[in-house]
């Protein structure tokens, strides 16, 4: 099982970012992404219809064979992951929002967290900022709009940027000094956060923390690759692939598949 592949799905293009972590640290498992962009974006949908989607990509991957599946979605994560793992018997890595470590390291006191509507009104995302809400002033902001842009490539347009700005300047006004970014599309925003945030406030996402539970579940499993072969890396999106192909630096072929 350690040379089959690993399975990566999200709603769309963002949990690229995720993919991109986990190749640098593990650059010889194969792997099969999954950008299910023509659903996106889930954070705007059901629970139920979630869940759906949710297994759909689930029971693609695994007949291809994945020995474990990144749920790359931080909406998804919080709304299926737990009745996931109850359905199937492979290991399951999710997306959370990076609290603890902003909540921890917080010198302002205040933090902000920009996430989709279906991640900020989860159950699991409710019991984390929980933990943390009598020391630290948690200001959510729902990200309405980004995702589409960003599967639409206009990251850098002016109607990204005047939307950031919107949801940016009551946090920054609330003296945050940590911005969690609460969505896998939102780590190819972060030049552009940059330009808008002051610069004492620091940006915190989930991917490298995700690649390396991604590693050490491997490692657990005894399911880590060890032959010093290139990679096999594959994507496939149910929509245009363009954003798809620029944000992977057309350094992959991209697929069509209707799924």
């Amino acid at each position: 099982m350690s040379k089959q592949p690993i399975g990566i799905f999200d709603s769309g293009v963002g949990g690229t970012s995720i993919w991109k972590e986990i190749h640098k640290i593990l650059p010889f498992e194969d792997t099969i992404y999954l950008a299910d962009s023509q659903y996106a974006p889930y954070g705007e949908k059901h629970k139920d219809q979630i869940l759906e989607l949710c297994i759909k990509n689930t029971e693609y991957l695994l007949n291809q064979n994945c020995k474990l599946i990144v749920v790359a979605c931080n909406t998804a994560t919080t709304n299926a992951i737990k009745a996931l793992r109850a359905k199937y018997n492979v290991p399951f890595i999710g997306i959370e929002p990076a609290i603890k470590p902003a909540a921890l390291q917080t010198k302002s006191k205040a933090i902000g967290i920009l996430a989709t509507r279906g991640t900020l009104s989860s159950e699991l995302f409710h019991q984390k900022t929980d933990l943390y809400n009598s020391s630290t002033t948690i200001i959510e902001q729902i990200g309405e709009g980004i995702v589409p842009l960003v599967e639409s490539g206009e990251i850098y347009s002016d109607e990204m940027r005047t939307l950031l700005k919107s949801y940016l300047t009551p946090m920054i006004k609330a003296h945050i000094d940590y911005l969690v970014l609460g969505c896998t599309h939102y780590p190819y925003l972060v030049p552009v956060l940059k330009q808008i945030l002051p610069k004492h406030i620091t940006i915190i996402d989930s991917g490298l923390a995700v690649a390396k539970q991604t590693r050490a579940v491997l490692k657990q499993k005894n399911l880590l690759n060890n032959t010093q072969k290139s990679a096999v890396c594959k994507f496939y999106t149910n929509s245009k692939s363009t954003a798809l192909k620029q944000l992977l630096n057309h350094n992959y072929p991209v697929a069509y598949l209707d799924f």
